[in-house]
């Protein structure tokens, strides 16, 4: 298995936890001292991973009420021992989507190799304003 296709999994992992509303396999293969910056507050960014958990109930229940997150795009590139992904998603509800289909969430990631496995040490989501 490539460095890229590992990364790839890590990440798949992480987007059907997210869609099953698992905590714990959402917060898998992150390093404990994982760094969020997110669309919400707070304004300075999430650190360590009992605060990443901590930012998911909210996110779970948005995915309750119908919520969709499909992944459009994702570029991984790595090195030996670092890597990074950018990947867009259509997020919002069906008719939001719907209504404005050329709506992204943005996201990247920093990922580190620990003891041989791709663990994901920084992520960053964001979507364009518009007013």
């Amino acid at each position: 298995m490539t460095d890229e296709t590992a990364i790839r999994d890590v990440l798949d992992r992480w987007l059907g936890a997210i869609r099953a509303r698992d905590l714990d396999g959402v917060a898998a293969a992150h390093t404990d001292d994982i760094v969020l910056f997110d669309v919400p507050v707070p304004y300075d960014g999430v650190y360590g991973i009992d605060g990443y958990r901590a930012t998911w109930p909210e996110f779970f229940e948005w995915i309750a009420g119908g919520a969709v997150l499909e992944l459009v795009r994702l570029d991984v590139t790595a090195g030996e021992t670092v890597a990074y992904a950018h990947a867009l998603f259509r997020a919002g509800m069906p008719e939001d989507i719907a209504a404005h289909p050329e709506k992204r969430l943005r996201s990247t990631f920093g990922l580190r190799k620990v003891d041989g496995a791709w663990v994901i040490a920084h992520e960053h989501h964001s979507m364009p304003h518009t007013a």
